[in-house]
């Protein structure tokens, strides 16, 4: 396989590698359209979901496996090795649950905004990064889920695909390093873009 990686993007190592279901996809160029359709289809699934939880542990891990679940054996599975970024895997569950639980007291107690408090969501699991890979895109989809849920609107990220180097990736790239310093402002603009 020949996958090279985005700045920023996380490394499939090759254990994981080997758990890529359509066996005819050789290149990342090919590997990033057939993830899009998948992510395509459970976009839908999730908008679906009004009436569902989705601060659990079980809707984070459907909707991954959802994204995913036609090109990763994987899909939904949390990762079992560290990454360039993340928390050390042997803390995911922990870590995740802390999320969850967070943004649960911050939604009871009118702690951020709507807006400010989705994106807040979303870094933190950026943060905590628990799959082998999707974790952008899967954060970016828990936020929008979330926003809508509280009768907002979905966001825009940038208004443009986010896989590929480009403009808007560094522009999320650099928001993200500014919320990991405990500024979530750029990736509230970004959010919006």
């Amino acid at each position: 396989m020949d996958f090279y990686y985005s700045p920023g993007a996380t490394p499939i190592d090759q254990d994981e590698a080997i758990g890529l279901i359509p066996k005819h996809i050789t290149t990342q160029i090919q590997l990033n359209v057939w993830e899009e359709a998948n992510i395509v289809s459970a976009d839908r699934w999730a908008f679906r979901q009004n009436k569902r939880d989705l601060l659990q542990e079980s809707f984070v891990r459907d909707l991954h496996r959802k994204m995913f679940d036609k090109t990763w054996l994987w899909a939904g599975t949390f990762r079992s090795s560290n990454k360039n970024i993340g928390v050390d895997s042997s803390q995911i569950a922990i870590r995740l649950h802390d999320v969850l639980a967070n943004t649960r007291y911050q939604l009871t107690h009118k702690v951020f905004p709507a807006d400010e408090l989705a994106v807040r969501f979303h870094h933190q699991l950026v943060v905590v990064h628990a799959f082998a890979n999707g974790n952008g895109r899967h954060a970016r989809l828990m936020a929008d889920v979330l926003i809508a849920q509280l009768g907002g609107n979905r966001f825009t990220w940038g208004q443009e695909s986010l896989t590929e180097a480009s403009c808007a990736r560094d522009d999320y790239l650099t928001a993200l390093r500014a919320a990991d310093c405990g500024n979530p402002e750029p990736l509230m603009r970004f959010a919006r873009a």
